[in-house]
């Protein structure tokens, strides 16, 4: 994808996703977003199918593209949820994120402390030592915390792994691959060490000790403090 393709994509992501076109809307000509864009007809092109890709629109032969039902976009690809985070929205969207990860990783949980193997364990494990060690260095380090964030993804996806539900694991990938978009607005570093580290500890406890009542509370105690810290923040604090 060019960077023109890809700045002309966001600008219009932006515009459907704030409600400026709206459900119904038509998009403009691939002539006439080339020209409004300064960019050629057949990057034009490639950007009409990106949104229709994305679920952001319908295109019709001869009727052209107009913007589809919000229930149809693809709400996990990361540019249309980066788009839906820092628009008026922002609050509602990432609680509806925080509700599908408690369905589905509450669950995933419970099943990791009844299957997990050994190698399993150590890379629940591993995720989490990585996740104390970026956290001290993001401590004193600001442009450490992409590593926290790794860490923490690394984490989560060790749990469904360790279920070895291959369609559990297909289920969440799209969630996974959305917490980069998601983390900053949710993170709350200040908290790290007296709440969030050792929240994971606990999940992690529970998986290695093969009690699934306890992982399935500590998944959900640790998810209920995020939608905490989420429901507590003036809307400016999770619009980017």
């Amino acid at each position: 994808m060019s960077r023109l393709h890809r700045e002309a994509m966001r600008v219009l992501i932006g515009e459907i996703t704030s409600g400026a076109l709206a459900e119904g809307d038509r998009l403009p000509r691939e002539q006439d977003l080339a020209l409004q864009f300064g960019v050629s007809r057949g990057v034009a092109r490639e950007c009409v199918r990106s949104l229709e890709e994305r679920g952001l629109i319908t295109v019709k032969h001869g009727r052209g593209a107009t913007v589809a039902p919000s229930s149809q976009w693809d709400v996990f690809d990361p540019d249309v949820l980066s788009a839906l985070v820092a628009g008026t929205r922002g609050r509602e969207v990432l609680l509806e994120y925080i509700e599908c990860r408690r369905i589905l990783e509450v669950e995933a949980a419970g099943l990791a402390a009844e299957r997990a193997g050994e190698d399993e364990l150590q890379a629940l494990s591993d995720a989490f030592e990585e996740m104390t060690s970026a956290a001290e260095r993001a401590r004193v380090n600001p442009a450490a915390e992409h590593l926290y964030q790794e860490a923490d993804i690394a984490f989560h996806h060790a749990i469904v792994e360790a279920t070895g539900n291959r369609a559990l694991a297909r289920m969440t990938l799209p969630i996974h691959r959305a917490l980069s978009t998601v983390f900053a607005p949710l993170a709350r570093p200040e908290h790290r060490f007296e709440r969030g580290l050792p929240e994971h500890q606990r999940i992690l406890a529970a998986i290695r000790g093969g009690d699934p009542e306890e992982a399935r509370s500590a998944m959900r105690d640790h998810l209920l403090t995020i939608e905490g810290y989420l429901r507590a923040a003036p809307e400016p604090a999770v619009s980017t």
